[in-house]
């Protein structure tokens, strides 16, 4: 977390009573844990509701974007708050700043890791970046691309469209069969993957050397 002034205590309570409101929801409908795929939902909480039209949206399980949530309903709460504030999850990003600022990609054992990054524009709406791997972190994958990043104005969105894009790369970054699939994600202003040794860049991204 960054912000403006400490608000440690007040975002882990947030954290905690989300966790809490899924917890609960998944012992009463244990598919929203295990679909790879949309799940009709019972529920008015927002964080049920956002990552199950997260997962409409992106062809996935709802827990394709629960680290995405969580980020963004956290994210917007505390924006009143503090005007700038960035929340990162697990990867999956929420931030708001008045200025410029530049995200580092760790992709393992890529010769990119920790070496790229995608630089933001200051903007008047919040950012969700969303980062997944077939290679790195407990999350599931049927690919193996080292990092898949996506931008657009939705924490949840993100995370779960880099899931999708993520279980797309199999053996080699296939450009065209992608380019083709992003057809069907208006709400992706960018993509980043990497996979060893190579890139794909698409959309409104502006790589620099960190």
């Amino acid at each position: 977390i960054l912000a403006e002034k400490n608000l440690k205590k007040e975002i882990e309570e947030e954290v905690k009573y989300q966790r809490n409101i899924l917890k609960l929801y998944i012992k009463s409908h244990p598919e929203f844990l295990h679909s790879f795929s949309p799940v009709e939902v019972e529920s008015e909480e927002e964080i049920i509701q956002l990552m199950s039209e997260s997962s409409k949206f992106t062809s996935t399980g709802p827990m394709a974007s629960v680290a995405g949530a969580m980020a963004e309903i956290v994210g917007k709460k505390f924006l009143k708050y503090s005007r700038n504030i960035f929340i990162e999850n697990g990867g999956d990003i929420f931030a708001k700043f008045d200025k410029d600022f530049t995200i580092g990609i760790y992709a393992g054992k890529s010769p990119f890791s920790m070496k790229i990054g995608i630089k933001m524009k200051k903007s008047e709406f919040p950012y969700g970046i969303g980062t997944s791997s077939g290679k790195i972190g407990h999350s599931f994958s049927y690919g193996d691309a080292d990092a898949v990043s996506v931008i657009s104005k939705s924490s949840a969105f993100s995370d779960g469209a880099a899931t999708y894009f993520g279980n797309i790369v199999k053996g080699k970054i296939d450009e065209k069969k992608i380019e083709e699939e992003l057809k069907k994600f208006p709400f992706i202003e960018g993509i980043l993957i990497i996979r060893e040794e190579k890139l794909f860049i698409w959309g409104n991204i502006e790589l620099v050397y960190i």
